[in-house]
């Protein structure tokens, strides 16, 4: 992998890879040896549609979720990081806040490392990220089990979190995980922030979030924005995760034009276009 990445001259899209068994024989649909094969021919896909990093995840990060061990985790991701490492030249970017697996990742042919917990849930990934001199995205989250709610047809949201100033809160909690990661060694130049739409926020507070999402450019890194068909979107719209393709299209361009530089998403060859269209509007 050789991607040098100019921010704010292009939007980057970054393409979800879930390894989770509501992709494979959890439910039925694949059995994993057919799911490898899947997630290499998603991830070419990807490529042809104009994505620029492939994010792969092997534990569920839906409100409401179960946790899985690391085993388990790495069990799931490494075989198809393994294969879709030689099958594109793209970054391939590892969904995981354990250092173990981000260790493992890496060596399979991973190159970023995305922790949804912000170096804060296991106290050797900040190493682990200094050490392999690694892109690592920091992301917020205030994600507490007591506070989902679930829907049948739109699934688990968050209610009643409380922010003293939702802004200002957020933005103290990124800088303390901004902390950690500096104060071992990371190079300021390898950081990427995310706000965290979606994980310990209400409907309302993240689409403040996406609406401000230039507020977070004062911490002077670049931003990656991942709203792809979230709950936030299915409530506003009363939609389900599968059909909440035009409402995500919105938050990617409103993101775009608050200043995100990445956007991560499902649906890669309909976001790379809004994005395209949304930089020859507001980059000029």
């Amino acid at each position: 992998m050789n991607k040098t990445f100019q921010w704010g001259t292009k939007t980057y899209v970054m393409g979800i890879l879930n390894a989770t068994p509501d992709s494979f024989s959890g439910d039925g649909v694949l059995q994993f040896d057919e799911f490898v094969e899947w997630a290499v021919a998603q991830a070419i896909q990807f490529a042809e549609d104009g994505a620029d990093i492939i994010d792969i995840g092997g534990e569920s990060t839906r409100p409401g979720s179960a946790p899985i061990t690391a085993a388990e985790e790495k069990a799931r991701v490494l075989p198809i990081i393994r294969a879709v490492r030689k099958a594109v030249s793209l970054p391939i970017s590892v969904d995981t806040y354990r250092a173990d697996v981000a260790r493992a990742a890496l060596d399979a042919g991973a190159d970023w490392v995305n922790d949804v917990w912000g170096l804060r849930m296991d106290s050797q990934m900040a190493a682990v990220v200094a050490e392999r001199g690694c892109p690592v995205v920091i992301m917020h989250n205030r994600s507490r089990p007591k506070d989902v709610a679930q829907t049948e047809q739109l699934g688990g949201r968050y209610v009643g979190v409380e922010y003293d100033d939702l802004f200002g809160d957020i933005l103290r909690e990124l800088q303390a995980s901004i902390d950690l990661a500096l104060a071992v060694g990371v190079s300021p130049a390898q950081i990427i922030i995310d706000p965290g739409i979606g994980f310990g926020k209400t409907v309302e507070q993240n689409l403040a979030l996406v609406n401000r999402l230039d507020r977070f450019k004062t911490l002077g890194y670049p931003i990656l924005l991942g709203t792809s068909r979230k709950s936030f979107i299915g409530y506003t719209l009363d939609l389900p995760p599968d059909d909440r393709v035009e409402g995500t299209a919105a938050t990617v361009a409103i993101g775009i034009d608050r200043g995100a530089d990445i956007i991560r998403v499902h649906d890669v060859k309909v976001m790379a276009r809004v994005a395209k269209m949304t930089d020859a509007l507001v980059r000029g």
